[in-house]
């Protein structure tokens, strides 16, 4: 009989069960399996520099290798805010929120590290400043209010009917739809605020983890509050991570899919920002995005032939970017997305693109 190799592997994680120990969720195809492989492939490589002891015919990782492999594969989400290069973590086992504020996380190449603070992975580039600080834009700065964190899905959301947003429910199924070739894969959910549809995505069962990601140190905060009160997300691949949009910490082409509700005029370098998600989808990752068209009641200049005159005047209310649909499709296919489309209702657009 041919002898086989055969390697053992550490305590999967549940990030990554292995497919001959657990079935896989229903949503996730044969054409999504790439991801997982990719990924397996990829952590295979941390442990390559070790030595492994031969048993007749298996090949088994010492304890030390395991160790390390096991971490290797869960900092595989995270790369240095600064150079992009992968995160090396330490701590415990794990990719849920207790396990990752247990973890320490360190680049290698421009020796940085970065800790959990309170209940999120504080990944900024600011992060461990001790005399730095520097001041957002007042629609970024707004949203890091304890008072308006505290509303936002207490009244503040709710108030987006106004402009024809068809409600959480219905929009969390929208961008289901658009999410469909890229199920089982990870979702990157920027400018989360507290978390509302990050909560969703990842009770969906459909995506191998959820990361929700935000400016707001109080908007994460709001998030880990309602995730406590679930105890569906216990079991989950979800985590809470503080980033600056326009930097986000993870490697070219390692995401799957991205979303980003009501958050396009909030930002404030739109462009920077859709090109940072252009930049971390892999080939064939899909960005879903919904946010309020430009009209008349919240610009001034919303009518074609004003148009050009924004950028002379400004935005007289300083606080919101608006665009119009057609702006939003020229920054889209400008950031190298294609395959866009939207839908409308009043002022409210979800639109689409995907990484070619």
């Amino acid at each position: 009989m041919e002898a086989t190799a055969v390697l053992a592997s550490s305590s999967p994680s549940p990030a990554f069960p292995p497919s001959s120990r657990r079935k896989l969720h229903p949503s996730i195809s044969s054409q999504n399996l790439s991801f997982l492989v990719r990924s397996a492939n990829l952590r295979s490589h941390h442990a390559s520099s070790r030595p492994l002891r031969v048993y007749g015919s298996a090949v088994t990782l010492d304890p030390e290798t395991k160790r390390q492999q096991r971490n290797s594969e869960e900092a595989d989400y995270f790369a240095c805010p600064i150079c992009y290069e992968p995160l090396i973590r330490k701590g415990p086992g794990g990719f849920n929120v207790p396990a990752i504020y247990r973890s320490g996380f360190k680049c290698q190449k421009c020796d940085k590290t970065f800790t959990s603070k309170d209940v999120f992975l504080d990944l900024t580039v600011t992060s461990g400043m001790k005399e730095y600080n520097e001041i957002k834009p007042v629609r970024t700065e707004l949203f890091r209010s304890p008072l308006v964190s505290f509303l936002y899905e207490r009244g503040w959301r709710q108030n987006f009917n106004r402009s024809g947003f068809p409600g959480p429910e219905e929009e969390f199924n929208m961008a289901q739809q658009y999410f469909e070739p890229v199920a089982g894969g990870l979702l990157v959910d920027v400018s989360c605020g507290s978390g509302l549809f990050s909560r969703k995505f990842a009770k969906s069962g459909s995506y191998s983890a959820v990361i929700a990601l935000d400016f707001s140190e109080n908007m994460l905060r709001q998030c880990y509050e309602f995730s406590k009160q679930d105890e569906s997300l216990s079991n989950t691949n979800f985590a809470l991570v503080r980033a600056d949009v326009s930097r986000l910490p993870f490697a070219s082409c390692s995401v799957d899919a991205v979303h980003a509700g009501a958050a396009l005029h909030c930002w404030p370098s739109p462009s920077n920002a859709v090109a940072e998600i252009s930049r971390i989808l892999r080939s064939g990752g899909v960005f879903v995005g919904t946010t309020f068209l430009s009209t008349r009641l919240n610009s001034p200049f919303s009518d074609g032939v004003l148009r050009p005159l924004r950028q002379f005047v400004g935005q007289t209310n300083s606080s919101y970017n608006y665009f119009t649909e057609k702006e939003i499709e020229d920054l889209c296919k400008s950031c190298g997305l294609i395959n866009y489309s939207c839908k409308i209702q009043q002022a409210f657009i979800m639109f689409s693109a995907q990484k070619p």
